[in-house]
């Protein structure tokens, strides 16, 4: 049964209540659990993250809205805390990177199929065939560094092949900002699949230049550095999809209906029954939320929610592989660029673009020397060299 946001009240702000036990309760599996609980903590600590950075930005704007915001804020900031440390301990760095791929991926390609503007439909399988080519590169990097078959992690859901290639996919700050919906037309759904492939992609970004620098090997720190600026080219890309003419208020309130919406299809999917609580308790939580901010909608613009809001929720995010979506946009559209807001054969780039790239790879791409002779296979990652040597091998062998 589809949630009514109008009618589904949650849980009242005063009521929603933490304690440091509560916030550090037991992880999830990283071998045990489907891999899909550990995506969609992945996109939640980054739902989370987007909503607490929303805030405080917007309380450097408004100083009607500062006591309102630091109250609301407090609780997402808990409710952050709570999500990202469901992440297990003996999960290392790497391996939650290839968490953070796999998460871009699926969650993107479910956006991409079920958003019915076709403009920002072909934006986010754009930015999808990237993120395919990170996932590629950090398993061999992966494979470089631990021995280990990624699909230890990914669990077979997603392909672990070429996407469009990291090297080819900086382009010129100009070449990355895309046209907004208008706020006016735009069907709910876009606002909210905006909103959440912005903020998965910012986290992602974020924990890269956290993280990166932690390595010791020279062409990890490297290859983290090179995926996190094409990060920050996709944070670029995702958020010049809203519509800046959207008041602050305005914006808090998709906000706050884009978490329910998050919330809401984790629930919908979600296997771990201590996962499944929090999702339900954060659900509720957030309804509270909406109708607080609702209430502020009302009272500074004069304005009725239901202008902004679909009454129902739409179709959840699909918590699923998507593989023949994603092969199926790697054949037909791996050789695009960009071309100011337009995608373009790569072909058709724009100068600027060629003397950025050419500038940034000038002294060798870290993307391609990390993956150099890799191949995965099933239960085995060989490189062409070793799986050459093997072969004739074998032949002296017979």
């Amino acid at each position: 049964m589809a949630l009514d946001l109008f009618k589904e009240k949650g849980v009242p702000l005063d009521r929603q209540k933490f304690t440091w036990k509560d916030l550090t309760r037991r992880t999830f599996s990283k071998l045990d659990d489907d891999a899909f609980t550990r995506v969609r903590v992945i996109l939640m600590n980054g739902i989370e993250s987007e909503s607490v950075r929303f805030s405080h930005a917007c309380a450097r704007m408004n100083r009607e809205l500062r006591e309102s915001l630091a109250l609301i804020r407090r609780v997402e900031q808990h409710q952050q805390t709570l999500v990202n440390w469901m992440n297990p301990p003996n999960q290392n760095p790497l391996e939650t990177t290839l968490g953070y791929e796999q998460t871009a991926i699926e969650v993107t390609a479910s956006v991409a199929q079920h958003e019915p503007d076709p403009y920002l439909a072909q934006t986010y399988r754009f930015g999808m065939l990237e993120d395919f080519d990170h996932l590629y590169r950090y398993s061999a990097l992966y494979d470089r560094l631990t021995g280990r078959d990624p699909n230890y992690i990914i669990q077979s859901y997603t392909d672990i092949i070429p996407g469009r290639p990291t090297v080819l996919e900086h382009r010129h700050p100009l070449d990355d900002v895309r046209r907004s919906y208008d706020k006016r037309a735009a069907d709910a759904i876009s606002k909210l699949n905006a909103l959440t492939i912005v903020s998965a992609e910012n986290q992602v970004h974020t924990y890269y230049m956290n993280i990166g620098p932690m390595f010791t090997d020279p062409v990890a720190r490297m290859l983290y550095a090179e995926i996190a600026s094409i990060e920050e080219q996709h944070v670029t890309q995702y958020e010049s999809l809203c519509d800046p003419d959207e008041s602050w208020v305005e914006k808090w309130l998709l906000h706050e209906a884009n978490e329910v919406y998050n919330y809401y299809s984790c629930l919908h999917y979600e296997s771990n029954p201590v996962l499944k609580d929090v999702w339900q308790r954060f659900l509720d939580y957030e309804l509270g939320h909406l109708h607080y901010v609702m209430g502020l909608f009302q009272q500074l613009e004069g304005r009725d929610p239901a202008e902004v809001l679909p009454r129902e929720l739409p179709e959840p995010i699909g918590y699923d592989t998507h593989r023949e979506f994603v092969r199926k946009v790697l054949r037909d559209e791996e050789g695009l660029s960009a071309k100011g807001t337009g995608f373009v054969p790569r072909a058709e780039e724009h100068e600027r673009t060629l003397r950025y790239r050419e500038m940034i790879n000038s002294e060798g791409s870290p993307s391609d020397i990390a993956s150099a002779g890799y191949r995965w296979r099933p239960g085995t990652e060989l490189s062409d060299e070793a799986e050459r040597v093997g072969t004739v091998a074998e032949g002296r062998i017979q």
